[in-house]
């Protein structure tokens, strides 16, 4: 009997960027990181690219990529985010996809996913092909070659959604147990309904489609899967092999697959150490020669169906009433207490879906203009999605909307350029709102339901610039019937307007942001790149009055996405503190504007702040902004720069507190007393105040690292260990880093680094022994197998530095749990 083991990692984050700026915003809730993406990334990704094998003695035997091992997906949107802010982590990946062809007979483990994560079974037909054709075009441009499988969000199914997978040369996909319905022998007339443990999930099955066409289809083991995300699992490497391996039919003499799909994120995010779990699991399954590792396309080459299936219409792994999850009330929720209370989903749905309409009417009648085909050309609009250079677009342009190549149809101009590119992005934004993940939790004010809202707000804008015509009104009169189930907000209305609504973006106020911005830099730069704008800033002055600040200036603003442009002449005016605003308005000739600044600055230098005020009100009327409508990360970064004395003068008086009652605290403690809120407040705030900056410093001093973590020892204070573990790792993993770039010759400075890393280590494992070492550990790992022999055989002549740098190297060594 052939053994054989199969663990598909589903790896997905919902798209996150901002619609208006093309960037994922500041996420506070993902703190000390910028995002969930960086989060999940630093807590997942990167650990599976790179996974610590263990050996008896608990130190790294060995590192690999868990990629070129597993069957894998990772979500097209989340890809483009990894190749922009995580370039080796997207290359490791690729490359685990060119690695695992040489292990699986010519197969690659990556197989592709339905574009955005958009439940199938409940999306029209044109958006069906679209997500597949986008999602299987995405995979071509970054793994070089044809998917063989394919993905499905929350693995929701139904015959038609086979069919277009089918339609698309997709070979296979992969459900859960309890989606399939009847089973046969190929060739055999009776049909099997499926119950209970009678399906056997040990070989694909082949699905025979009312057109003619088929697919296969593999059922995971949902026990086992089951255990991986929530049953501990993954807390045992070998205890992971031996479950998989104990789930095989001894009595059966045919070859067999025992293979799981889980959450990707399990490995690593969920579960912290997931992912060396399931290095440890793959790798103790090979040694021993349990089973044969495989993936889906190499089995099931070697072992095609001898049974077909039909599938349970319309259901998921993901919910218990089949796909209603994300349509209605089912009782489906992350939180128990919440089952049954979310009434809101089914008309955020709705308006969803009649908004999706409304937007591929005017789509369809007004890209006719262009082209005969309007959905051929979304279809193949992923080109430009994937590559925003102009030329691409020109290109893409030319060639949808002259498909014949004929010299008589003139190239589009700027105006119909700007009007095309509108249409598709309504239709990408189309797409992007009905993200699965926004009807999976159990609030409207969740992020990726305000989210998918944000989406619908700027397909309504765009539609709103090519008719003329506002949807918000209508879209509101539907929205308004879904419960907001959240304290102070009433319905998905007062959500839109709350949440969604202000974050709104236009081209005036990116204007602003440059304006409100531009007053506290040093220098401007004459073209600039904003998220996915171009920046271009003229004629820019400023003008002091004591505290007060004017900034004048004329800003150029061109849109990277959808070629439009817009010009503005501005007026900024700082007051202290958090007062500031600005206004803008559209370009007057240079005469005018520079007969308003005289005016302005006039006015300032003279004391008038009332009348530069009222000017700007006069001179300025249609647009004016706050530091409210700077974008997230600026305003975040310009308010901790607003209040830096507010916080320097409350550090100040901590700081007194804290030491003026010293010898308080210390008595209390010596006598077994808890200290009072009052006094442990200033000083946990300032002993972590002083950790972070002595982490943070390029000369960092370990004596006073140590002195700092023994009096926070002595006064039992609580330290901010979530960030401190952030900061610690980030330091270990910078010296390691410069202590790779530097060695080459193995000179004193060498040495002088491993004794500072060796004793940063030991003071910083203390503080907090759960660092994140990986990038450190993968650097020795790689010294210890090039350079560490070398070196070996130096002290073995005698060379005082070589020896003195292999007792040093294996101290650090030691320290991060690395066997040489």
């Amino acid at each position: 009997m052939e053994r054989y083991v199969c663990i598909h990692g589903h790896f997905y984050q919902p798209p996150r960027e901002n619609p208006w700026l093309e960037e994922v915003e500041l996420q506070d809730s993902a703190h000390p990181f910028h995002d969930w993406n960086m989060r999940i990334n630093e807590e997942c990704y990167r650990q599976n690219a790179a996974s610590r094998i263990l050996g008896p003695d608990r130190k790294i035997i060995d590192i690999v990529n868990n990629y070129s091992n597993i069957n894998f997906n990772f979500g097209p949107t989340l890809l483009s985010w990894l190749e922009l802010h995580e370039p080796d982590v997207y290359d490791l990946i690729l490359e685990a996809d060119k690695i695992s062809m040489e292990k699986f007979s010519g197969h690659g483990a990556a197989i592709a996913q339905v574009y955005n994560h958009m439940i199938l079974p409940l999306a029209n037909t044109r958006d069906k092909h679209t997500q597949v054709i986008w999602g299987i075009e995405d995979f071509v441009s970054r793994f070089d070659r044809q998917p063989e499988g394919m993905w499905l969000p929350e693995t929701a199914v139904n015959t038609d959604t086979l069919e277009v997978l089918a339609e698309h040369g997709i070979k296979f996909t992969i459900l859960a147990p309890h989606q399939a319905q009847k089973f046969r022998r190929i060739g055999t007339g009776r049909w099997v309904d499926v119950k209970k443990d009678n399906l056997d999930i040990t070989m694909p099955y082949l699905c025979y489609l009312p057109s003619g066409k088929t697919i296969s289809l593999f059922f995971y083991n949902g026990k086992v899967a089951n255990d991986v995300a929530y049953g501990g699992l993954l807390h045992d490497g070998k205890g992971f092999a031996d479950k998989l391996i104990g789930a095989f039919n001894n009595s059966k003499n045919e070859a067999q697959l025992m293979h799981i799909a889980t959450d990707g994120e399990s490995f690593g995010h969920h579960h912290r150490h997931g992912d060396m779990a399931l290095a440890y699991c793959l790798h103790y399954i090979k040694t021993n020669n349990l089973a044969k590792i495989t993936i889906y396309p190499e089995y099931l080459e070697k072992h095609p169906p001898t049974h077909e299936v039909q599938i349970a219409e319309n259901t998921s792994w993901s919910c218990a009433h089949g796909i209603e999850r994300w349509r209605s009330n089912c009782g489906c929720s992350g939180d128990k207490t919440l089952s049954g209370k979310q009434q809101w989903r089914e008309p955020l749905r709705n308006s969803l879906d009649w908004l999706r309409d409304k937007l591929a009417e005017n789509y369809e009648q007004n890209l006719a203009q262009y082209s005969s085909n309007p959905w051929q050309v979304r279809n193949e609009y992923i080109k430009v999605v994937n590559d925003r250079s102009e030329d691409n677009v020109n290109d893409f342009i030319k060639k949808v909307t002259n498909p014949s190549g004929s010299e008589q149809i003139a190239e589009l101009d700027l105006p119909d350029k700007i009007k095309f590119l509108k249409l598709m992005e309504s239709q990408r934004m189309s797409m992007l709102m009905f993200t699965s993940c926004g009807w999976f939790f159990d609030n409207m004010t969740g992020i990726t339901t305000l989210q998918v809202l944000q989406y619908a707000a700027r397909a309504m804008q765009l539609y709103h610039e090519l008719t003329g015509t506002d949807l918000l009104d209508q879209f509101k009169e539907i929205i308004i019937k879904a419960p907001a189930n959240i304290l102070n907000i009433t319905n998905g209305k007062e959500v839109y307007e709350q949440f969604v609504e202000p974050t709104r973006i236009d081209l005036n106020r990116v204007g602003a942001h440059i304006a409100l911005s531009s007053i506290f830099m040093d220098s401007l730069e004459d073209e600039q790149d904003i998220y996915c704008y171009t920046i271009k800033i003229s004629d820019f002055k400023d003008a002091r009055a004591g505290f007060q600040k004017l900034a004048t200036g004329r800003i150029s603003i061109k849109s990277n996405i959808i070629l439009e442009e817009h010009s503005v002449d501005f007026a900024t005016l700082h007051l202290g503190a958090h007062n500031l605003f600005t206004a803008i308005e559209s370009t007057r000739n240079e005469e005018e504007f520079q007969q308003i600044r005289n005016e302005l600055e006039t006015a300032l230098y003279n004391g008038q702040t009332n009348d530069v005020m009222r000017q700007i009100n006069v001179k300025f009327s249609r647009h004016s902004y706050t530091i409210w409508h700077l974008f997230k990360d600026e305003q975040r970064r310009l308010v901790y720069d607003l209040l830096k004395s507010t916080w320097d003068n409350a550090e100040t008086s901590f700081r007194h507190i804290y030491e003026d009652n010293y010898s308080i605290m210390l008595m209390l403690r010596n006598m077994n007393m808890n200290l009072p809120k009052v006094l442990a407040a200033p000083a946990e705030f300032i002993i972590n105040q002083d950790l972070f900056r002595e982490i943070q410093d390029d000369n960092m001093n370990l004596g006073r690292l140590k002195e700092l973590t023994d009096e926070a020892g002595r006064l039992d204070l609580q330290l901010d260990k979530e960030t401190l573990r952030f900061e610690a790792s980030a330091k270990i993993n910078n010296l390691m880093e410069t202590f790779e770039s530097a060695n080459i010759d193995w000179v004193n400075d060498d040495i002088e680094l491993l004794s500072t890393i060796e004793s940063a280590l030991k003071i910083l494992k203390g503080i907090v022994p759960d660092m994140d070492l990986q990038l450190a550990q993968n650097i020795l790992f790689t010294i210890g197998k090039e350079k560490y022999p070398q070196m070996k055989e130096k002290a073995s002549q005698q060379n005082e530095e070589a020896a003195k740098w292999i007792s040093l190297f294996e101290l650090v060594a030691e320290h991060l749990g690395i066997v040489i």
